[in-house]
């Protein structure tokens, strides 16, 4: 059942450095469908779906990232659950 959804966006050392792929395992061990992608200003967007409780982990695994990242900021905003279409997680 999907709860929630939130659009987040990840600055700092997060790209090239395995952010996405590391977004995207704790993403599916956590049940989330949604996806995690590249931005052009050198910051990592994720919007996920499903139980608040997940997310919140998800939260939680995003702020320390893997160990060769380096995570400056991380903002989070709520959107629509019906906004994500993914079935599954995937990255971009």
């Amino acid at each position: 059942m999907t709860d929630a959804a939130v659009r987040i966006v990840v600055a700092g050392r997060v790209q090239g450095v395995g952010f996405r792929a590391f977004a995207a395992a704790r993403g599916r061990e956590l049940g989330l469908r949604g996806h995690a992608r590249n931005r052009a200003d050198g910051s990592v967007e994720s919007v996920v779906a499903g139980s608040r409780e997940a997310i919140e982990a998800y939260l939680v695994a995003l702020r320390s990232g893997p160990p060769s990242a380096s995570v400056a900021n991380l903002s989070v905003e709520d959107v629509a659950p019906e906004s994500v279409t993914e079935r599954d997680f995937v990255t971009g």
